[in-house]
């Protein structure tokens, strides 16, 4: 399990999507990652061997995203009965929690599921994802992760960017009343961390901190236009800054 820091009184999770990334996220100063893989589309569950890979390498929290596919939030039996798997490897793995995401057509979190979910993973802590943002009712549906007894809420308060919710953000700290915690994410960053914590009261931030990498191919077959994209790594320079002005709030 991996130890849990604290920076100046806040905690800083970092999406990383590959076990370099996660180094350099421990690296940078973190307080734990979010892992996961393909972050180009909003991220899913990674393989079993990056998350035994990740494990070795770093010894902060790894809370590794439980999301069999991209898209939407509506799972199949058999979607599901994956989720229940991989959570398992997460515990065998000595991962220190999960993060999920389950809904149904209608906007509303699937509670059955969720609960199910809930209990796979104890004692690993768990976190609701940004399949919140896309709920019908943000009260309503806080006050059931809380009944639930979910641990805490990565959010971007229902719009693309953090920082274009900080009323709502507010609204849920203050709801949430310490039972669970509220995590603002979506293009955090240096220009802007600092403001979303002072304004919505939260302690806890989430930020990929992510910079493009290019092809290092010298040789390119340019009449296949795929399979030579750019990708994203998590920055360690970034996380630095990020932790920096944490440092000093």
């Amino acid at each position: 399990m991996g130890k849990e820091i604290s920076i100046n009184g806040y905690q800083l999770e970092i999406c990383s999507n590959s076990p370099q990334s996660a180094l350099y996220a421990a690296q940078g100063g973190a307080t734990r990652v979010e892992f996961c893989q393909n972050l180009e589309n909003g991220g899913t569950t990674p393989s079993y061997g990056q998350i035994v890979q990740v494990r070795k390498l770093i010894d902060i929290g790894i809370h590794v995203l439980i999301r069999p596919r991209a898209g939407d939030f509506v799972y199949s039996d058999l979607e599901f009965e994956e989720m229940l798997v991989d959570i398992q490897f997460c515990k065998d793995a000595g991962c220190d929690g999960v993060v999920i995401g389950i809904l149904n057509i209608d906007g509303t979190v699937d509670v059955e599921r969720t609960k199910a979910l809930i209990e796979a993973a104890r004692p690993m802590q768990v976190t609701f994802h940004r399949a919140f943002d896309k709920c019908a009712s943000p009260i309503t549906s806080l006050a059931v992760l809380i009944e639930l007894g979910i641990d805490r809420l990565l959010t971007s308060g229902m719009q693309d960017k953090a920082v274009d919710a900080i009323e709502l953000l507010k609204q849920l700290v203050e709801y949430a009343e310490g039972k669970i915690v509220i995590m603002p994410g979506a293009a955090v960053d240096s220009s802007n961390i600092a403001m979303i914590l002072n304004t919505t009261g939260a302690i806890a931030i989430h930020s990929s901190a992510k910079e493009t990498i290019v092809s290092s191919m010298s040789y390119d077959r340019t009449e296949v236009t795929s399979m030579n994209e750019s990708i994203y790594s998590t920055s360690k320079e970034k996380v630095h800054q990020l932790v920096d002005i944490l440092k000093k709030q």
